[in-house]
């Protein structure tokens, strides 16, 4: 019998071809109830009034503190192999544009 991380390692995705295109976002809006996380994954683009949510990602809390975990893990990764990741100088007070969060 394997053992939960030998099952976890050998998790088989299956993704439909529609899927496996991705989608584009450059901008992420949090929200949250007392079940739910809630993400939706938008695009802004310029000269369009606005932005398009293209996904909505509903999620119970405890899986996306799971997320945030295996995100913060991957980031790390990445600048090891890749270097640091910086930010363009933003006023002290201002809020990023793709990322906003509200409860």
């Amino acid at each position: 019998m394997a053992t939960q991380k030998e099952q976890k390692n050998n998790l088989k995705l299956n993704i439909d071809n529609q899927v496996s295109t991705g989608t584009y976002s450059n901008m992420v809006v949090i929200s949250h109830n007392p079940t739910e996380i809630i993400l939706d994954f938008a695009q802004i683009l310029p000269g369009i009034d606005g932005a398009t949510v293209r996904q909505r990602i509903i999620m119970n809390p405890i899986h996306a503190k799971r997320t945030l975990a295996a995100l913060n893990d991957n980031l790390k990764k990445f600048e090891q192999q890749f270097g640091p990741i910086t930010e363009p100088h933003m006023e002290s007070d201002t809020v990023p544009y793709d990322i906003i969060g509200k409860a």
